[in-house]
């Protein structure tokens, strides 16, 4: 366990009343996780200064570490900065690299700069910059009584930018002074007890300064290796080593080596085998597609989609036969293979899938039980089918079906039954 420890705080009336969702505060998580610093809580708290002072005061008698995010705009319920100012006992100047960049934004989108927007460039002078490239309010770094308090704007991307560029890599420096080194095994189609029984020597058998940690997803499992050590390259050199161990034990269930997700994997393959694919998507209606493009140079193997939810589009795009919806229904294994095949011929790919399901009730309730979809998956050669039953939501049952589909795209293309 790390000795640092550390606490979140975000701040504002519409994450305590769900209107907005909190991810920023899961996102600094996971990225101190990462670093090896423990974080005791995540708090919401509303628009309420002595909410905010009380909080601060509790958070700071247990921890090393806070960071705050919200409340730093230019409008009166933004009342982080002022709040930060009287807490440690400064006054409010103007940072005149923050107000050339505010005012070079303005400028950028023609919009006229006011003297409320001034306030964006003031800060406490008991704090310095993090300073903020996607945004007009800076991220603040203030020092008391050998404990850090960030403040950051609550806009997502803002704040991962400044916590990227400027707070983490100013938290490694001040806390730790050995090297964290980090290794992952991605694994797919087995749950996280069959994995933990496999490797449970070996795991046993790990020295004190390296932790594996199960990290479980939708039909995915990864493990992270954690190493610390003040010799680095010795340290990683020994993470590798491990790394090798556990994923030789596991087969043929690791997808990668690397902290990827598995539309990552399944996108390198392609490329580096010159191969393409094209998708027949229709009760996920092209979730598979978003995913798989969320990366730069899905273009050099990925030849499209047909989001082909009505069955006329099915027909007459794909060609599935009307005769084979008609004898077998939507929700089948013949469908789904002739819409696999069908993805092939329109969209001129080397690899086709294609997938049909009922997700929630309507729709073929009558034929299929709810949950049910069938996937398929083919090239010129040789096709393969897969029918699975999901017991969730239909929120759920759709996240589901998109990763088994990315997973027996895997498996085929690396042939593995």
């Amino acid at each position: 366990m790390s000795n640092i420890a550390a606490a979140i705080i975000t701040i504002g009336d519409e994450l305590l009343i769900g209107q907005v969702i909190d991810t920023n505060s899961a996102w600094i998580a996971k990225e101190l996780n990462k670093m090896g610093i423990d974080v005791l809580r995540r708090v919401a708290v509303g628009d309420n200064k002595e909410a905010i002072l009380q909080t601060l005061d509790a958070e700071l008698g247990t921890a090393s570490l806070v960071i705050i995010t919200g409340g730093l705009g230019p409008t009166a319920d933004d009342i982080t900065k002022p709040l930060l100012n009287e807490y440690f006992g400064g006054n409010m100047v103007v940072n005149e690299r923050v107000l050339e960049h505010v005012k070079s934004l303005f400028a950028k989108r023609n919009r006229p700069f006011v003297e409320r927007n001034m306030k964006q460039a003031e800060v406490p002078d008991t704090c310095s910059i993090l300073f903020n490239k996607m945004g007009t309010a800076p991220g603040m770094w203030f020092e008391k009584n050998g404990k850090v308090v960030i403040a950051l704007p609550g806009v997502p991307f803002e704040m991962v930018s400044i916590m990227e560029d400027e707070a983490l890599p100013r938290i490694k420096q001040q806390f730790f002074s050995d090297a964290i080194i980090h290794r992952s095994i991605i694994t797919a189609g087995e749950g996280e007890s069959f994995i933990a029984d496999k490797i449970q020597d070996i795991e046993e058998a790990l020295p004190a300064h390296i932790k594996l940690a199960y990290l479980p997803g939708a039909g995915m499992v990864r493990l992270r290796l954690t190493g610390r050590g003040a010799d680095a390259v010795a340290l990683e050199n020994e993470l590798n080593q491990w790394q090798s161990l556990f994923a030789d034990r596991l087969g043929k269930i690791v997808v990668a080596t690397e902290d990827i997700p598995i539309e990552a994997a399944v996108k390198k393959w392609f490329i580096k085998n010159q191969l393409t694919l094209g998708l027949a998507e229709s009760c996920t209606g092209g979730y598979i597609s978003h995913l798989i493009t969320q990366f730069p140079g899905a273009s050099n193997f990925f030849k499209g989609c047909i989001v082909c939810y009505h069955p006329d589009v099915k027909e007459q795009i794909l060609g599935v036969h009307h005769t084979t919806i008609e004898k077998f229904g939507v929700v089948s294994e013949e469908t789904a293979t002739e819409m696999a095949r069908g993805a092939i011929s329109a969209l001129k790919a080397d690899y086709g899938f294609g997938i049909t399901g009922l997700l929630s009730t309507g729709g073929e309730s009558d034929r299929v039980p709810v949950g049910t979809v069938w996937m398929a998956v083919a090239n010129e050669q040789k096709v393969k089918t897969k029918v699975f039953h999901f017991t969730y939501d239909r929120l759920r049952n759709k996240e589901m079906a998109m990763s088994m589909a990315l997973l027996m795209i895997w498996r085929f293309i690396n042939g593995i039954e």
